[in-house]
């Protein structure tokens, strides 16, 4: 501190990370006010309005602010440095919110400490993650009536899991329930993995897939909300991709033709798990997004961004059950490493790592089109197939009947532009499926629509 950046700080004023105090008086207050929020200064010795009034600095006076600062809880980190007759204080954020005094929770609102609501220190407790949304119990669960055993035998199957007559212990280990007086209690984990139906007890759990005509994802083609349990979404969000993934044939001479998919399917499959897993469940009415696009797909997560989250170095786990149980299937691990598990797969498939962005709220995963396909459909590789399979175009007729189920008013132009033909191809297509009893073409070609028989 200097004279020249004491003056200025005088000339602005208080601000959220600058108080000031003439005296000692409640000074807990603002120690955890500014641990709970971004940290910041306190200047002893300066009242409200600009005066350096001055205070008489002593080891005794240190030693009790430290003591002060020692018994908020947790303890208050501190640093104090001295400047003529004035002591500043510098407060960290803390690592360990929420951090409260004697006479409460305190956070810094603008220029001033405000003491917090009880709502208000439940949502802090909960953006802190010392209250999790999986561990909290559902009273309205009734089990066995809610309860899908067909849910829980699958679940079982994938993990590896041998099966006991004792379902309810079993249960009970997985951290999925707790028996009070008799009766067995879900929390919330169980129910977004076992029970008949999730969303009727956690509706914002659907997750949203859409896939759009345009790159600014205005003009939609399909749409789907997506519920169940947490790893049939997983399933289902996959089904979706690769319904309306493109592939690309590589002929290199072989019987067998080598396929190259537009995106990294595996990959995929691992951050539609993390934005389930380490969503913010507390928050309702935001639904997890999948946005396939022409040219990429994103994927939208709503979350609270954790203090001191740095990405790929921070292991963050928001909901440890649900981290669990996927990893009980091997679908993702516990550790929360799973951009480690991204990059990985990307490196082995030679795909572009996923552009990740994120804000206090929202956390984006974009993938790109894999460099692979990009050769081959752009024709910088060239390869003399000696015949082309007869499945190649099958498939591409049972791609379009499911497409014409979904949107039966999509055109020829569109259809064409997706599977990269011509139009021509899509017409010789369309008659073909006619001959075999699988379409018709009800009105006429504006206004009209297909009816999928098969």
């Amino acid at each position: 501190m200097n004279q020249e950046e004491l003056n200025l700080i005088l000339d602005e004023g208080e601000g959220y990370k600058i108080e000031f105090k003439e005296q000692l008086s409640n000074i807990d207050k603002e120690f955890v006010a500014f641990a709970n929020s971004s940290g910041g200064r306190i200047f002893l010795g300066v009242s409200d309005d600009k005066k350096i009034k001055g205070i008489t600095i002593t080891n005794k006076l240190k030693s009790q602010i430290q003591d002060i600062a020692n018994n908020c809880e947790p303890p208050v980190q501190i640093f104090l440095e001295q400047f003529k007759n004035i002591l500043i204080i510098t407060v960290r954020e803390g690592e360990d919110k929420p951090y409260k005094c004697s006479s409460g929770f305190y956070k810094r609102i603008g220029p001033n400490t405000k003491k917090l609501t009880r709502n208000e220190i439940l949502e802090l407790f909960k953006s802190e993650g010392k209250v999790r949304f999986d561990e909290l119990i559902e009273p309205k669960f009734q089990y066995p009536h809610d309860f899908d055993i067909n849910k829980f035998n699958r679940f079982l199957e994938l993990g590896g899991i041998s099966k006991i007559s004792d379902i309810e212990a079993m249960l009970v280990n997985l951290g999925v329930a707790e028996k009070q007086e008799g009766r067995l209690y879900f929390n919330n984990a169980g129910i977004l993995f076992f029970a008949k139906d999730p969303q009727k007890f956690i509706p914002w759990s659907v997750f949203t897939v859409a896939l759009f005509k345009d790159e600014y994802g205005t003009d939609i083609i399909d749409r789907k909300e997506i519920t169940g349990g947490l790893f049939e979404i997983v399933e289902e969000v996959m089904k979706f991709v690769k319904l309306y993934s493109k592939v690309a044939y590589r002929f290199t001479g072989m019987p067998q033709r080598e396929n190259i998919y537009e995106y990294p399917f595996e990959a995929l499959r691992e951050a539609v798990i993390n934005s389930v897993m380490h969503k913010y469940y507390f928050e309702h009415g935001h639904n997890n997004i999948l946005r396939f696009l022409p040219n990429c797909i994103k994927i939208e997560n709503y979350w609270e961004k954790p203090a001191h989250f740095v990405l790929g170095k921070t292991v963050f786990r928001r909901n440890h059950i649900i981290a669990d149980l996927f990893a009980r299937i091997h679908f993702g691990e516990k550790m929360g490493t799973g951009f480690e598990r991204i990059k990985k797969i990307c490196e082995k498939e030679n795909a572009p790592f996923p552009e990740i962005e994120f804000n206090d709220n929202y956390f984006y995963v974009t993938f790109k089109q894999s460099r692979e396909y990009l050769k081959l459909t752009s024709g910088e590789e060239k390869y003399v197939p000696g015949h082309v399979p007869e499945n190649v175009p099958e498939k591409r007729r049972e791609d379009m009947l499911l497409m014409m189920k979904k949107n039966n008013q999509v055109t020829i132009a569109e259809l064409a532009r997706y599977f990269g033909v011509t139009e021509k191809t899509i017409k010789r297509d369309i008659e073909k499926l006619k001959k075999e009893g699988k379409l018709n073409r009800i009105g006429p070609d504006k206004g009209g629509y297909w009816d999928v028989t098969a």
